[in-house]
């Protein structure tokens, strides 16, 4: 790894305060047009040095693999944070890839669960904790699923995205006035109501817990005996075993619960602002496309129930 990318990758972990995901993905995509460079220019980037022409022809590369065009823009996105970087630190003074035309997006709307589907999937934990006492022949740790029950309401409850969820303390819990306080993408923070489920939820786990946490503690324990936050992979793979149970789709994840979140709120006549400012999302674009979901529901609606649709 050559020393601007990491400058670059300590910076988004430290300045910026990336999740883990971000940080793995934007390291990949520099890794990727790495060995294409290597391979194509026989040479490691020079990233001062390249021309427009360089990205380019990498866009080519990648459009030939056929990837999907989200992914595309994934790489691009990197690597144009990569050069903003270089830019504030007086490596290079332009941008090669500014205005460089790239594939217009697919437009694919928001997976989500129905309201019956997210208060069944929010009461799997505590049923599956009582069938594997029923089951296991060794002493079945409450907290685990009461933390899970509580990751899983305040997900839907709030529509936190997951390394948010993960990053919770304690001092951000506003128990009198039920108010999170979350830190986002780029350590931005906002304010998010917290319902009632939700809460008691978060308090039946630190009961549960062998001491009450302090301010500074994560809201959730990878461990019960530990001090460490969960990580956005176990929360993954213990939401995995709670689809399956009850019944749902085993490929939703966590940012399936953040959807479903928006899509409801927008259901019962939320109005898209509020929506933009619980989510988090920088442009009002971004949020717009929860409309989409519940004006195509509409629309099946009418078609299937209007005798002239």
């Amino acid at each position: 790894m050559d020393i601007w990318v990491a400058e670059f990758l300590t910076h988004l972990a430290t300045d910026r305060g990336a999740s883990e995901y971000t940080h793995r993905n934007y390291s990949d995509a520099l890794a990727e047009f790495r060995r294409w460079h290597e391979a194509e220019r026989q040479s490691q980037p020079a990233w001062a040095s390249l021309q427009r022409d360089d990205f380019r022809a990498f866009l080519r590369h990648l459009s030939r693999r056929e990837l999907s065009r989200a992914t595309i823009h994934l790489t691009f996105s990197a690597l144009r944070t990569f050069y903003k970087f270089l830019i504030r630190r007086g490596h290079v003074v332009a941008s090669p890839i500014r205005n460089l035309t790239m594939p217009k997006p697919e437009r694919r709307l928001p997976k989500f669960v129905t309201v019956a589907q997210a208060k069944a999937l929010l009461e799997t934990p505590l049923r599956e904790f009582e069938r594997e006492c029923q089951t296991s022949e060794h002493p079945v740790a409450k907290s685990d699923f009461l933390r899970d029950a509580a990751i899983l309401e305040t997900i839907y409850s709030c529509g936190l995205r997951i390394s948010e969820v993960c990053g919770l303390r304690v001092e951000d819990l506003n128990q009198t006035d039920r108010i999170l306080q979350v830190r986002g993408k780029g350590r931005k923070e906002r304010q998010i109501p917290i319902g009632v489920p939700a809460l008691r939820a978060i308090l039946a786990y630190w009961q549960a817990l062998p001491h009450a946490p302090a301010a500074d503690a994560p809201v959730f324990l990878a461990d019960a005996d530990g001090v460490e936050p969960i990580r956005p992979t176990q929360v993954q793979q213990r939401l995995k075993r709670y689809l399956l149970a009850a019944g749902l789709d085993a490929s939703l994840t966590p940012h399936k619960l953040r959807h479903s979140f928006a899509t409801h709120l927008l259901d019962n006549g939320a109005d898209l602002r509020s929506v933009q400012e619980l989510l988090g999302h920088k442009n009002l674009v971004t949020t717009q496309v929860y409309t989409h979901v519940t004006t195509e529901r509409l629309k099946q609606a009418y078609a299937a129930a209007h005798p002239r649709a």
